[in-house]
């Protein structure tokens, strides 16, 4: 398979090259490309000085914006698969060969890495648990399928699933909706389990402020989404 790694970027200067390294190192031979979502502070010329791939985005589209890029760019480049991967080291590059072998196998659209199958590794604040178990009964109660961790960005998707999001993915707070949509469709969507570190640099999008929004408005696109049926 010819495999991408996506790693949407933004203000993540002191964390990137720790990522771009532990791909090269855990997962040889795979491609990667950072998309610099308008960042403001000195990402671009890390990348530059650093030879990185890397696509600068003109304006601040947000995180679906920016994996959508991604997800453009593979599909134009002809990858088979394509793996969001956040550049603020939470995610272990480790996984991604196991996750390639797993959606080749067993042929799937998407693997999901999820925390909560084995429980090691950093497991979120205890906030964030209690919006992930809602989305997961949320879910499990629209498409009758449990998906542990709908909100983890780290999720290998294949050549059908590339194009369809190509042609739309939500703006911002996309994983719950994205992979509801997946399943409605019904299209092969598996978890396996990843530990997952402790963000080592930067601030998370969702502040506790944006929280209430964040449920109410990924909770009307999922219901939306079961409505129009995909």
């Amino acid at each position: 398979m010819k495999t991408l790694v996506i790693i949407p970027a933004f203000n993540e200067s002191a964390s990137i090259l720790k990522t771009v390294a532990d791909i090269k190192e855990n997962a040889p031979g795979i491609d990667y490309v950072i998309i610099n979502d308008c960042s403001t502070d000195n990402m671009k010329q890390i990348c530059i000085d650093n030879n990185l791939n890397t696509i600068n985005l003109p304006v601040n589209l947000g995180i679906g914006g920016a994996v959508q890029t991604g997800y453009k760019y593979a599909f134009e480049k002809g990858y088979d698969a394509a793996i969001q991967f956040d550049g603020d080291g939470q995610h272990e590059a480790k996984y991604i060969k196991l996750m390639e072998e797993v959606l080749e196998k067993e042929e799937l659209d998407m693997v999901i890495g999820s925390r909560f199958i084995e429980h090691e590794g950093f497991q979120s604040t205890i906030m964030r648990q209690v919006g992930i178990k809602f989305f997961t009964g949320l879910i499990k109660v629209i498409t009758g399928k449990k998906v542990t961790d709908p909100t983890s960005g780290m999720r290998m998707a294949g050549r059908n699933m590339i194009e369809m999001f190509t042609k739309r993915y939500p703006k911002d707070y996309p994983e719950p909706e994205t992979v509801a949509s997946a399943l409605i469709q019904k299209m092969k969507v598996k978890e396996i389990p990843v530990e997952m570190r402790e963000r080592e640099e930067g601030v998370s999008s969702i502040s506790p402020k944006k929280s209430i929004y964040y449920m109410l408005k990924v909770t009307l696109a999922i219901l939306l989404v079961a409505l129009r049926g995909r």
